[in-house]
């Protein structure tokens, strides 16, 4: 499949790449090939910068892979982070306490 994905990622002159595969992709690359966060976030990036690929928001995917990263949130808390931060809203209501690593936003608990 890696061969046949390539071939395509080099050929295609226009692919869209949905932020939620590209949350997929993360969390195939961590679960199942137990790729490091570091490399997960290279790859992301790579993956978003080819010429070919069109994204919704290059910041948004950008910051959320930052968060991913460095603040070591799962992908998706990682992208609520940088969703909050882009609108302004600077807060997001969750369980879920690594999202206090996160500097740039508040949590408030349901």
């Amino acid at each position: 499949m890696a061969v046949r994905a390539t071939a395509t990622l080099s050929s295609a002159e226009q692919l869209f790449l949905a932020d939620l595969v590209l949350a997929e992709c993360v969390y195939v690359l961590e679960s199942f090939y137990e790729v490091e966060r570091p490399r997960v976030a290279e790859l992301m990036r790579a993956a978003i910068a080819l010429p070919s690929v069109t994204v919704i928001d290059v910041s948004l995917l950008l910051r959320a892979l930052e968060a991913y990263e460095i603040d070591r949130l799962d992908f998706a808390e990682a992208y609520l982070v940088a969703s909050a931060e882009a609108t302004g809203v600077g807060a997001i209501v969750s369980f879920d306490r690594s999202i206090d690593r996160a500097r740039t936003i508040s949590r408030v608990e349901p």
